[in-house]
């Protein structure tokens, strides 16, 4: 256990934490939301600090990010827990393991400093904070991307969002680069799908960004859902509001966990998302879940040269010279090799 951050005291012996928006008041001997921050005594506890239940190599397209590092390896960890209650959520089995196991915390121990030392033996380029929302273990994240950046490691979150300004804020400085998921665009398909609110997350992404900090978006688009034209555009319409330089993914659905009843999402529903991200001016528009289909591939936004090659989770070229397009010289926006 270590104690918690951003939390204040409440009412009698009530804790309210302030990691993320659903401020939750915590009465003695309960947890918040996300199952692994625990009040005792009046003081907030992390359950999960060192408690990592995954820890993988992967390319960093898998986040997915595209316009980071191409073709890099990260160093992935997580824990279990999780802020969100998604019934499509793809790592259920670990972020909802305090739900179903009786408030158990599983993992094994490791200390920041095995973790970096880790990523640094296995050739990584980033420490990416993943598998459930990062910001539930928090702490331990915030230590291991202090070490990251001292031995020249680059921090990933990969994140739906929900963090409070204050900790964005604070985790801006040593976070290079966050993949968040805007799920949807309408405040009842965050309610119903994920228990959450949509502006928080829509806050996020224009404050990390404004703080910083690399962004892409991810859009998972569920059949019937999430994949009307209006709502795929006020999406892409969003992005650019930010910044037309923020790749989006536009990713496809399979049935999984609380959503086994719905299809799995058409190529089509893809390219149309594709086609509507970049009438809306977005530079940069990546279907993802569906390789060798052609839109995985980074094209140059002034003379349209193919300078990043993909299929699925793996570079089959780059032609970018110094960040920037190969044959008209345009930069090219996001953080390179």
């Amino acid at each position: 256990m270590k104690e918690a951050m951003f939390y204040q005291a409440g009412k009698g012996n009530e804790v309210i934490c302030g990691l993320c928006n659903h401020h939750c008041h915590i009465k003695e001997g309960k947890r918040g939301i996300c199952g692994v921050r625990e009040n005792r005594n009046g003081t907030l506890f992390s359950l999960v600090y060192g408690r990592l239940i995954a820890e993988n190599i992967d390319p960093i397209e898998k986040k997915p990010l595209f316009n980071f590092l191409p073709g890099s390896k990260a160093f992935s960890i997580s824990t279990v827990g999780c802020n969100f209650r998604c019934l499509h959520c793809q790592n259920y089995n670990i972020s909802q393991y305090p739900h179903a196991h009786g408030g158990e915390i599983s993992g094994k121990n490791y200390t920041p400093e095995s973790v970096i030392e880790n990523a640094v033996q296995t050739g990584c380029a980033s420490v990416c904070y993943t598998y459930v929302e990062p910001t539930i273990f928090y702490e331990f994240a915030y230590d291991c991307a202090i070490l990251a950046h001292e031995r020249q490691l680059k921090n990933v979150f990969v994140s739906n969002g929900y963090m409070t300004p204050e900790v964005s804020r604070h985790l801006a400085p040593v976070l290079d680069g966050i993949n968040i998921d805007v799920k949807g665009f309408t405040d009842d398909f965050y309610k119903k799908v994920c228990k959450a609110r949509l502006q928080p997350v829509l806050d996020n992404v224009r404050l990390m960004h404004e703080l910083g900090v690399w962004v892409e978006v991810t859009t998972l688009l569920i059949p019937g859902l999430n994949d009307s034209d209006d709502e795929l555009r006020d999406i892409a319409r969003f992005i650019y509001s930010v910044s037309p330089a923020i790749p989006w993914h536009v990713t496809a659905f399979h049935p999984t966990y609380k959503m086994m009843d719905r299809e799995r999402t058409p190529v089509a529903t893809l390219r149309k998302a594709r086609d509507i991200g970049q009438a809306e001016g977005l530079h940069y528009v990546y279907e993802g879940n569906i390789p060798g289909e052609g839109g995985e591939n980074t094209h140059c936004p002034d003379c349209g040269t193919e300078l990043i090659s993909r299929f699925g989770f793996s570079i089959r070229q780059i032609k970018l010279t110094a960040g920037r397009c190969s044959d008209c010289g345009r930069e090219i926006a996001g953080v390179w090799n």
